[in-house]
């Protein structure tokens, strides 16, 4: 068995945490997986492992839906008001908040992730996130209906929680990912039964014992760490789960659809993107080219809403190119703890086998490589910011997800609005889009015939709480954070009265 390795720049209270003994969280208490495995979490900043976590499979994921089930129909969770329900939201944002250093540098080390960006990101916008809910615990309502058949009634609406939800998140944010599923549905008054990626779990194991200082039932919240096709697998077929929310990539979705089916869960998915760049000839540069740096290279350009695909216009299109290739050469590529760091690592070495993959098929396929394309240094998986050009819409870099730090640079020439929505709209995808421009009625054209999820203009998106996050077309089913985010974790009950 591998010795853990400990980053010398690691704080003291996320080292306790490392060294501890990682177990299950099922109906309050933690426990050793049913089997006894275990598995290795590793830093992608050095390939070293840094944790063992329980390895739960279905004969777990079965004993935390029973805990879930539980706590939602006879526990004391069934009786609590809104209001408590909020508070107890909103005092798991204050002991997040509280730790804030602590889940940064966890963070940093299992994602790899710069330390500055879960400092000013991740970590802040997930306090925001549980507030943000926490408000919408009383305030979630149903309507008066005004009906015309013969005769008096009273007619309305409620909406009530949906039950047990299994959450399946994803590696490339998780603390915030763990954030975007379970606020809503608490807030709701579901329970929950949550697995986190295998390649990043602790951030998830840490927030579950802040989910017990706070205060939560028993059996609210369970967390089983395991892998996709034995956890996951069992999350999404269980008969006992009403529904299950599910952030990753398409292939994956799709199984979780047919594994649904057994007793009809709701379902709810937030999957892959293509998002397009599109830059107008008359866009502010000094405001564009970072712009669309920062859609592209944020996160290693690991974000499902990543602008991978960059249209330009021709008048533009040089500046815009040398621009960027300028933005990218600058970027510091390095350990996510490491000093003055501005783009990590990717999260594996097989992920950084699949980007370079992809980096190859468009060189074949005759795409050039303005600036990148090659793995930087020995120890860790770390890929240059890499531009291509001379792509074409046929190429697999062009319509294939890379979910890397690579875009695609495209020049356009044509100016009918209609012939570049329909360049832009030449993906599976739907996710998000960015349009960039001085001209009002040239952005609200845009984004009538972008067909996506969200759009920015002069801005590629905010992870805002309020705003909602989901996909047109195979990016996905349903819409997260903002009011729109409650509507995944309630049912509508339609009651009618004669009077």
């Amino acid at each position: 068995m591998n010795t853990l390795f400990v980053h010398p720049r690691i704080g003291d209270k996320a080292a306790a945490f490392l060294s501890r003994e990682h177990k299950l969280l099922i109906g309050g208490k933690w426990v050793p997986a049913q089997s006894g495995k275990v598995f290795d979490t590793h830093d992608p900043g050095t390939g070293r492992v840094i944790a063992r976590v329980a390895e739960g499979d279905a004969a777990d994921i079965d004993l935390a839906v029973k805990a879930a089930r539980q706590a939602f129909e006879g526990g004391p969770w069934s009786r609590i008001t809104p209001s408590d329900r909020g508070r107890l939201v909103w005092k798991l944002a204050d002991l997040l908040e509280q730790h804030a250093e602590e889940f940064a540098e966890l963070e940093a080390l299992d994602n790899g992730k710069p330390l500055t960006t879960a400092r000013r990101g991740d970590v802040p916008l997930s306090v925001d996130m549980f507030r943000y809910m926490a408000g919408w615990a009383t305030k979630i309502t149903g309507e008066t209906l005004s009906i015309s058949t013969p005769g008096n009634y009273h007619a309305f609406t409620v909406r009530e929680p949906v039950g047990v939800v299994g959450q399946i998140i994803p590696w490339n944010a998780p603390l915030l990912m763990a954030a975007w599923k379970l606020a809503p549905a608490l807030a709701t008054g579901c329970t929950i039964v949550l697995k986190p990626a295998e390649q990043t779990p602790l951030t998830a194991l840490r927030l579950g014992e802040l989910i017990q200082e706070a205060g939560f039932p028993d059996g609210v919240v369970n967390i089983v760490t395991g892998f996709g096709p034995t956890a996951g697998a069992a999350i999404a077929g269980h008969p006992d789960i009403d529904k299950v929310a599910f952030t990753g990539s398409t292939e994956v979705g799709r199984h979780i659809v047919n594994a649904a089916m057994g007793n009809f869960k709701k379902v709810s998915l937030e999957l892959g993107g293509k998002s397009p760049v599109i830059v107008f000839p008359d866009a502010d540069m000094s405001v564009a080219v970072p712009g669309a740096a920062q859609a592209i290279f944020a996160n290693s350009g690991q974000v499902c809403t990543a602008g991978s695909r960059l249209f330009v216009h021709k008048k533009a299109f040089d500046r815009m190119i040398d621009g960027l290739t300028q933005e990218a050469g600058k970027i510091r590529v390095g350990h996510g703890l490491a000093e003055g760091t501005q783009m990590g690592p990717v999260i594996s070495e097989v992920q950084l086998e699949r980007i370079a993959g992809y980096i190859d098929q468009g060189k074949a396929a005759g795409a050039t490589i303005a600036s990148g394309g090659k793995r930087v240094g020995s120890e860790g998986y770390f890929m240059a910011p890499t531009i291509l050009t001379d792509t074409k819409p046929d190429m697999s870099v062009m319509q294939e997800e890379i979910f890397g730090p690579v875009v695609c640079a495209v020049s356009f020439d044509d100016d009918d609005l209609e012939q570049i929505a329909k360049q832009a709209n030449d993906s599976i995808y739907g996710l998000a889009g960015s349009i960039w421009t001085r001209d009002l009625s040239t952005a609200h054209k845009m984004i009538r015939r972008i067909r996506a999820g969200r759009i920015g203009v002069n801005v590629h998106g905010s992870v805002d709480a309020a705003i909602p996050t989901g996909g047109f077309k195979q990016s996905g089913w349903g819409r997260e954070k903002g009011h729109e985010g409650l509507h995944l974790y309630t049912e509508v009950k339609s009651v009618i009265i004669s009077l």
